[in-house]
């Protein structure tokens, strides 16, 4: 028996040391190898990679919640009055801003302003400003794959916590985001709502996992990932606490495991999986599934 559990624990500290280890000891070198090329210490990159960053985190804060779209929709009726075309902004308002859509167009608003301040704008930045590859950010597909199962493993260890804590009110009232049931009945708008919600953790992944580690590596190695790690925690502010300090090792393993794989897929896998569990999860306790 004790054989059994020392040969488990070396398994741990083998895998510990692969996945872990290794590559923080390789981001280190790499950086260091790049510190070595330079002639000059200033590193326009990183400053641009973290003003982007800021930047856009604020307009999305400001300009982009769910919230908002009531005044995003009246500088649209603004400005199709302003053209001559009056009706169509009243068109506009009633068709976005009245009845029971008015909340899931929000929605698909806040989305929609997550794929633009999180993919759109840093995509644009590494295509026309940095001139490489999204690959080089996380998009690539190979190898991703390979590390599938560490991923699958991590979806069993959270999953158990995401069904405890489903049980709390503050979870119920905070998900899922879509709350238009009808009468106790589940919508075809919370349906087209969770496939724009995996949307928007696509753009997420790639930007705090593929932008800003990748963007930031170069230079700060292995601390890139503890520097995407503070925006990160912080826009989960407002939610449940335990889901707030989740999000602290959640980026630190998902970060880690990008710099590792150079991919946001499998991130980007469980991070839906996850987020789908959750609502689904809220679903049962309120008695809208079974």
């Amino acid at each position: 028996m004790g054989g059994g559990r020392r040969k488990n624990e070396g398994i741990i500290r083998a895998a510990w040391r692969r996945l872990i280890t290794e590559s923080i000891e390789r981001s280190e070198q790499d950086s260091l190898k790049h510190m070595t090329r330079r002639s000059s210490s200033f590193d326009g990159k990183v400053v641009v990679v973290c003003v982007v960053a800021a930047v856009n985190l604020a307009v999305l804060n400001y300009f982009g919640m769910s919230n908002r779209i009531g005044w995003a929709v009246q500088q649209v009726s603004g400005l199709l009055g302003w053209v001559g075309w009056p009706e169509g902004g009243v068109r506009l308002v009633d068709w976005l801003l009245e009845g029971s859509r008015s909340r899931l167009c929000g929605l698909f608003f806040w989305a929609a302003s997550c794929v633009t301040m999180y993919f759109v704008v840093p995509a644009l930045v590494i295509k026309l400003g940095f001139r490489q590859s999204l690959g080089e950010y996380g998009l690539k597909l190979r190898g991703g794959l390979r590390h599938l199962k560490i991923y699958l493993v991590l979806f069993a260890i959270v999953l158990p916590a995401v069904v405890v804590v489903s049980f709390s009110e503050n979870f119920q009232e905070q998900y899922p985001f879509y709350q238009d049931y009808r009468a106790n009945r589940i919508p075809a708008g919370f349906l087209y709502w969770e496939l724009a919600y995996a949307v928007q953790f696509f753009a997420l992944e790639f930007f705090f996992r593929g932008f800003l580690v990748h963007g930031l590596k170069h230079r700060l190695g292995f601390y890139s990932v503890l520097v995407m790690v503070v925006p990160y925690c912080m826009i989960h502010f407002g939610k449940p606490f335990p889901e707030t300090l989740a999000s602290i090792v959640a980026g630190l393993v998902l970060g880690l495991l990008s710099l590792r794989t150079g991919t946001i897929w499998p991130g980007f896998l469980i991070h839906v999986s996850v987020a789908w569990s959750m609502d689904l999860a809220a679903l049962v306790q309120k008695g809208l599934l079974f």
